[in-house]
């Protein structure tokens, strides 16, 4: 079984600019997906702004019974977020290299519009396989 179910790519204004579905059991139609990407937003501001700490950055981890859902946040604003497996690990340092991806293959890409939704092959076969190396790494253990 697969540790990633599915990821999200979320623009500063909280609306969803990637998704890509990973064989999870419920498949989500777009406007469900689209529902997902706008609470997580919704939720993320809010927490930074109940935390009782100065300087909170939010929710990165939410636990589960079935998943767990982690979440990246750059300084742009925009939020990367997987659900996947509950324990799995190393979601993170994925999340982190994922952000590496969007840089080096979406953001220096001359035909993207910011904010907009992100259709790039290079970006798509990249981050394929990085999500097989980190379904293999999960299956050697």
């Amino acid at each position: 079984m697969a540790a990633i179910y599915s990821l999200y790519i979320i623009n500063k204004s909280g609306g969803l600019i990637f998704y890509k579905d990973y064989g999870s059991a419920g498949r989500m139609d777009t406007n469900d997906s689209l529902r997902l990407a706008s609470l997580w937003h919704s939720m993320h501001a809010i927490s930074q702004q109940l935390s009782p700490v100065n300087g909170c950055a939010g929710i990165e981890l939410l636990q589960a019974d079935n998943f767990d859902l982690h979440c990246f946040q750059s300084l742009t604003g925009t939020k990367f977020f997987v659900v996947c497996e509950p324990g799995s690990l190393h979601m993170e340092s994925l999340l982190k290299y994922i952000y590496e991806l969007y840089t080096d293959y979406v953001l220096k890409n001359p035909f993207y519009e910011m904010e907009m939704p992100i259709r790039c092959e290079l970006f798509d076969i990249n981050l394929s396989q990085a999500v097989q190396k980190d379904r293999v790494a999960l299956l050697g253990r």
